[in-house]
């Protein structure tokens, strides 16, 4: 069962998995059979993430509804989405993946509604869109056409700056039925008004005829920099990658370090109220490092500053200003109404059930301050050990003192079973203590030398004393 989808950029077919979504496939064969798709731009082009098409006209058409499934085509507006079941078995692993969009619905948010936009995946292990995406089919031949797609020029909402449409759908296997009131046109219908009101560079348009050089260079250096802008949001270091500097901050360098806050604030000042003026400085020297932030109540007295004060001399030195293109303190106050919200709904991340797992630092690292060399806060520590043991030692005295006070209860006489297992206990620390074996000398001395002999060493002993007698005695 399968479909091809002919493309400005080429063919593309996709294999369907009836089997596993059956809703979802009719849906799909049904409205390539009505030639729904012809003519549907392409859109929310992600690099090595994915695109989405399906709708005829586009998001950026005031007229678009989104799209409509077969039986809203055929029923009416009433049935423009249907319920499908995502296939749990299935998993947006591989590139060309094709899944249908879905929406949770209003009534019930664990059922998920589609109409006839789909996606295609650009990348390999795309977890993200699984339990959001209902996947229906892949794509085994037009890899070639991913990739065209996947490096073309895009805008700040990820629509192609040069047309890619589907021109054509042709259905290969069909094995469902057609619904009542199904016809299949003849032939490909032509595009409406509304669809070619939504050109901006025709498919079939060369650019490199009609973009000089610096054009394409300025494109090329947009995407770029909304690549680069994307990165940095997805590390951290920007709440979101359309964010724009304040236009009413000035960015003052080339300082003397001798000047101070409240110099470059007396000296601005003439232009207008200020907000703040900072000198940045070394946080571990405190030394001034020679530029400053000055943020104005006004933006038109920002920009007054700015054409005033260039190359102004202030304490020897030449100045040079230009408008801030630091957003840190957004980031900042951005970072910290975050966290704020998380630490406001409890747990580690927002989420009450979560704690933060730590697997080799300790809980704090109060040990540092003690000792210097071993102020690294580990799990494995020798002061957390020797702590440790000295508890352990507390332990075995409590018991000691209990034993002692519970036989002086059952009559003043002690109990010998705690002294029997001291005994046992140091019998095994001696086992497992570290110090060198006895000697054999040591051992036969302990065992056949003993103070107390028996009755076989006793006549050992006489008779090597009789013959020591005899020998004693003068022969004659």
């Amino acid at each position: 069962m399968s479909a091809l989808l002919e493309t400005s950029l080429g063919d593309i077919v996709i294999d369907l998995l009836v089997d596993e979504s059956p809703k979802a496939c009719e849906n799909f064969l049904k409205l390539c059979k009505v030639k729904y798709y012809n003519f549907s731009p392409i859109h929310s082009v992600q690099k090595d993430f994915s695109f989405q098409s399906g709708d005829p006209l586009g998001p950026d058409a005031p007229e678009s509804d989104g799209g409509s499934s077969i039986w809203g085509v055929l029923d009416g507006p009433a049935k423009r989405t249907f319920p499908v079941e995502l296939p749990r078995k299935l998993k947006h692993t591989e590139r060309g993946t094709v899944s249908l969009a879905t929406v949770p619905a209003k009534n019930d948010p664990d059922q998920r509604l589609a109409g006839s936009q789909f996606l295609i995946t650009l990348g390999d292990n795309l977890d993200y869109l699984d339990g959001k995406a209902a996947i229906f089919g892949k794509v085994v031949e037009g890899f070639d056409v991913l990739e065209k797609i996947n490096d073309s020029f895009i805008d700040d909402r990820g629509r192609p700056l040069k047309d890619i449409r589907i021109r054509h759908t042709v259905v290969l296997d069909d094995p469902f039925d057609d619904p009542s009131g199904l016809v299949e046109p003849p032939e490909s219908p032509v595009p409406s008004k509304a669809q070619l009101a939504t050109v901006r560079i025709a498919d079939d348009e060369d650019l490199d005829d009609d973009m000089d050089e610096d054009a394409m260079e300025k494109l090329r250096r947009e995407r770029e920099a909304r690549a680069q802008a994307l990165t940095l949001e997805m590390v951290g270091d920007l709440p979101f990658a359309e964010v724009k500097p304040p236009e009413n901050i000035l960015f003052v360098c080339k300082l003397n370090p001798v000047t101070q806050d409240e110099d470059l604030h007396l000296i601005f000042s003439r232009f207008g109220q200020i907000l703040s003026c900072e000198v940045i400085r070394d946080k571990r020297t405190g030394d001034s490092l020679q530029y400053a932030f000055i943020e104005f109540d006004n933006q038109k007295d920002c920009e007054q500053a700015y054409f005033k004060m260039q190359g102004v001399l202030i304490d020897d030195h030449r100045i040079h200003v230009d408008f801030s293109q630091s957003v840190s303190k957004l980031s900042e106050s951005w970072r910290n109404a975050t966290v704020s919200k998380r630490r406001q709904r409890g747990g580690f991340g927002g989420v009450a059930d979560l704690e933060k797992k730590r697997q080799y630092r300790s809980v704090d690292d109060a040990y540092a301050d003690e000792d210097k060399e071993d102020g690294y806060g580990m799990v494995f520590d020798r002061r957390r050990r020797e702590q440790q043991q000295q508890q352990q030692q507390q332990q075995q005295q409590q018991q000691q003192q209990q034993q002692k006070q519970q036989s002086e209860r059952r009559g003043g006489r002690p109990d010998r079973s705690p002294r029997r297992d001291s005994r046992r206990d140091s019998r095994r620390d001696r086992r497992g203590s570290r110090s060198p074996p006895r000697r054999r000398d040591d051992y036969y001395r302990r065992r056949s030398y003993s103070r107390s002999p028996g009755r076989s060493s006793r006549r050992d002993q006489d008779r090597d004393r009789d013959r020591y007698r005899d020998n004693r005695q003068p022969k004659r």
